[in-house]
């Protein structure tokens, strides 16, 4: 039987990346989804849009639908989940993956710029929680998984190519250990009402179309980039068992639960945790 058969399954930032991975790997295990983004169409020169993500989806045959909220305005995102459970019933799993980073020096990352990463990487998904709880509470089973990173903490300098590259990261990391803190906190809250809550993020980059600009180094240092499948089967496991208050990464998280990783249609297994982005 299907692991999400049944299930139906809220996941932001769905129209391209981790969240559309995600998605299409919880749709071969027979989720119904909603898929949240900012806009229906494409976003400038990124690749993919919100409209193609429901489409490519359904191919699953299973039931999606596209919602439209802007969830760095605290007023777009109050009626997320009600309108989400509107289009598809209760929502059993919740993935916090939308987010926004701001490369930007420390000491130059303006208020405005700090405002948008808090807002969207810590406000949002909280948000999102509080709305979806009571309904989980009430039937004694849920799901929140948190979508992290690693710039929680400082890498070795220098990182990727420069040494500019390991401190611009610094105030989207804090967003993200404010968001790992506060998943923590509620998991702990949530432990006698089934509700199962954890935070997981790609151990390396992962390697989706907006990563395309690290492939040069990544061929010289395979070990930086990890298949975006490793974090969708991550993802899985999580939103699939009842492991709770997790801080974990992807790779790590499946080693430890001697998992391999599956194609994102779950027909074919790629490899074990250490698969490398290019032998796929």
């Amino acid at each position: 039987m299907a692991l999400l058969a049944g299930k139906t399954v809220l996941i932001t930032g769905a129209s391209r990346g981790i969240g559309l991975a995600m998605a299409e790997r919880f749709a071969a295990e027979g989720a119904n989804l909603v898929l949240v983004a900012s806009r229906l169409g494409a976003h400038g020169s990124l690749p993919g849009s919100l409209q193609e993500a429901v489409a490519k989806v359904a191919e699953r045959g299973v039931r999606a639908v596209a919602l439209v909220a802007n969830l760095a305005d605290p007023n777009a995102r109050q009626s997320v989940i009600s309108e989400a459970e509107a289009l598809l019933g209760p929502i059993d799993i919740l993935v916090n993956n939308a987010a926004v980073a701001l490369a930007r020096l420390p000491s130059q990352c303006t208020l405005k710029e700090r405002q948008l990463m808090f807002e969207l990487n810590v406000n949002a998904p909280i948000d999102l929680c509080q709305q979806v709880l009571p309904s989980m509470r009430e039937r004694g089973q849920g799901w929140i998984l948190n979508i992290s990173s690693s710039a929680v903490s400082q890498p070795t300098v220098p990182y990727r190519d420069s040494r500019e590259a390991a401190w611009s990261i610094g105030t989207y990391g804090a967003s993200k250990l404010a968001l790992n803190r506060f998943s923590e906190a509620l998991a702990h809250e949530e432990a006698d009402d089934g509700v199962f809550v954890n935070s997981l993020a790609p151990e390396s980059i992962a390697m989706t179309p907006g990563a395309a600009h690290v492939a040069e180094m990544a061929h010289k240092n395979p070990d930086m980039v990890e298949p975006v499948e490793v974090m969708a089967e991550a993802a899985l496991a999580l939103c699939s068992s009842h492991q709770l208050g997790r801080v974990c990464y992807s790779r790590s998280l499946l080693h430890s639960l001697g998992r391999p990783v599956r194609s994102l249609d779950g027909q074919q297994i790629l490899g074990d945790a250490f698969i490398s982005a290019f032998d796929r």
